[in-house]
Protein backbone atom coordinates (compact mmCIF):
# COMPACT_ATOMS: atom_id res chain seq x y z
CA UNK A 1 0.00 0.00 0.00
CA UNK A 2 2.73 2.40 0.59
CA UNK A 3 4.81 1.37 -2.25
CA UNK A 4 2.01 2.42 -4.18
CA UNK A 5 1.72 5.21 -3.08
CA UNK A 6 5.66 6.28 -3.22
CA UNK A 7 4.82 5.24 -6.86
CA UNK A 8 2.61 7.59 -7.79
CA UNK A 9 4.00 10.48 -6.27
CA UNK A 10 7.36 9.81 -7.29
CA UNK A 11 5.86 9.62 -11.21
CA UNK A 12 2.89 12.38 -10.18
CA UNK A 13 5.90 14.73 -9.13
CA UNK A 14 8.21 13.82 -12.14
CA UNK A 15 5.58 14.45 -14.74
CA UNK A 16 3.81 17.77 -13.02
CA UNK A 17 6.84 19.06 -13.06
CA UNK A 18 8.00 18.54 -16.46
CA UNK A 19 4.66 19.75 -17.64
CA UNK A 20 4.85 22.91 -15.59
CA UNK A 21 8.47 23.99 -16.99
CA UNK A 22 6.73 22.89 -20.50
CA UNK A 23 3.85 25.31 -19.99
CA UNK A 24 6.35 27.79 -18.55
CA UNK A 25 8.62 27.54 -21.72
CA UNK A 26 5.13 27.33 -24.11
CA UNK A 27 3.76 30.46 -22.65
CA UNK A 28 6.65 32.24 -22.63
CA UNK A 29 7.44 31.82 -26.03
CA UNK A 30 11.01 30.04 -25.77
CA UNK A 31 13.30 30.38 -28.12
CA UNK A 32 13.56 26.66 -28.89
CA UNK A 33 9.59 26.18 -28.94
CA UNK A 34 9.41 28.71 -31.41
CA UNK A 35 12.08 27.31 -33.76
CA UNK A 36 10.36 23.84 -33.25
CA UNK A 37 6.77 25.30 -33.78
CA UNK A 38 8.71 26.60 -37.63
CA UNK A 39 10.35 23.38 -38.06
CA UNK A 40 6.77 21.27 -37.67
CA UNK A 41 4.33 24.16 -39.18
CA UNK A 42 2.53 24.63 -36.30
CA UNK A 43 1.25 28.01 -36.08
CA UNK A 44 2.48 29.96 -33.15
CA UNK A 45 -0.81 30.91 -31.07
CA UNK A 46 -1.46 27.29 -30.51
CA UNK A 47 1.52 27.34 -27.83
CA UNK A 48 -0.73 29.76 -26.19
CA UNK A 49 -3.06 26.63 -26.04
CA UNK A 50 -1.03 24.29 -25.36
CA UNK A 51 1.00 25.89 -22.13
CA UNK A 52 -2.49 27.00 -21.14
CA UNK A 53 -3.56 22.94 -21.15
CA UNK A 54 -0.83 21.81 -19.69
CA UNK A 55 -0.80 24.28 -16.54
CA UNK A 56 -4.00 23.71 -15.42
CA UNK A 57 -3.67 20.02 -16.31
CA UNK A 58 -0.61 20.04 -14.09
CA UNK A 59 -2.48 21.96 -11.35
CA UNK A 60 -5.70 19.04 -12.30
CA UNK A 61 -3.60 16.10 -11.64
CA UNK A 62 -1.94 17.80 -8.05
CA UNK A 63 -4.94 18.80 -6.27
CA UNK A 64 -6.43 15.81 -4.18
CA UNK A 65 -9.81 17.46 -3.41
CA UNK A 66 -11.67 16.61 -7.04
CA UNK A 67 -11.42 13.37 -8.59
CA UNK A 68 -13.37 14.20 -11.27
CA UNK A 69 -10.73 16.85 -12.29
CA UNK A 70 -8.36 15.04 -11.79
CA UNK A 71 -9.58 12.25 -14.37
CA UNK A 72 -10.48 14.90 -17.09
CA UNK A 73 -6.19 16.24 -16.46
CA UNK A 74 -5.52 12.23 -17.17
CA UNK A 75 -7.55 12.17 -19.97
CA UNK A 76 -6.53 15.76 -21.49
CA UNK A 77 -2.71 14.54 -21.17
CA UNK A 78 -3.16 11.54 -22.76
CA UNK A 79 -4.79 13.30 -25.82
CA UNK A 80 -2.32 15.87 -25.95
CA UNK A 81 0.43 13.29 -25.42
CA UNK A 82 -1.37 10.97 -28.51
CA UNK A 83 -1.11 14.03 -30.38
CA UNK A 84 2.23 15.03 -29.98
CA UNK A 85 3.44 11.54 -30.60
CA UNK A 86 1.90 11.67 -33.97
CA UNK A 87 2.86 15.05 -34.82
CA UNK A 88 6.42 13.83 -34.02
CA UNK A 89 6.05 10.98 -35.93
CA UNK A 90 4.31 12.51 -39.14
CA UNK A 91 7.02 15.52 -39.30
CA UNK A 92 10.27 12.88 -38.59
CA UNK A 93 11.20 14.61 -35.40
CA UNK A 94 12.18 12.48 -32.23
CA UNK A 95 8.81 11.21 -30.20
CA UNK A 96 10.52 9.04 -27.79
CA UNK A 97 10.06 11.93 -25.11
CA UNK A 98 6.25 12.17 -25.93
CA UNK A 99 6.47 8.20 -25.78
CA UNK A 100 8.10 8.49 -22.58
CA UNK A 101 5.88 10.78 -20.59
CA UNK A 102 2.80 8.95 -22.06
CA UNK A 103 4.43 5.76 -19.53
CA UNK A 104 5.23 7.85 -16.73
CA UNK A 105 1.85 9.72 -17.08
CA UNK A 106 0.13 6.26 -18.10
CA UNK A 107 2.07 4.78 -14.72
CA UNK A 108 1.07 7.49 -12.74
CA UNK A 109 -2.51 7.20 -13.55
CA UNK A 110 -2.52 3.32 -12.55
CA UNK A 111 -1.55 4.09 -9.44
CA UNK A 112 -4.08 6.59 -8.83
CA UNK A 113 -6.24 4.61 -9.82
CA UNK A 114 -5.45 1.71 -7.19
CA UNK A 115 -5.07 4.32 -4.62
CA UNK A 116 -8.52 5.62 -5.26
CA UNK A 117 -10.14 2.35 -5.05
CA UNK A 118 -8.26 1.52 -2.14
CA UNK A 119 -9.99 4.24 -0.46
CA UNK A 120 -13.39 3.52 -1.70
Amino acid sequence: MKTNKIIYWITTGIFSAFMLMSAYMYLSHNAKIVEAYKEIGFPLFFANILGTAKLLGAIGILQPLYPKLKEWAYAGFTFVLIGAISTHIITSTSFVPALLFTLILATSYYFNMKEYSAKA
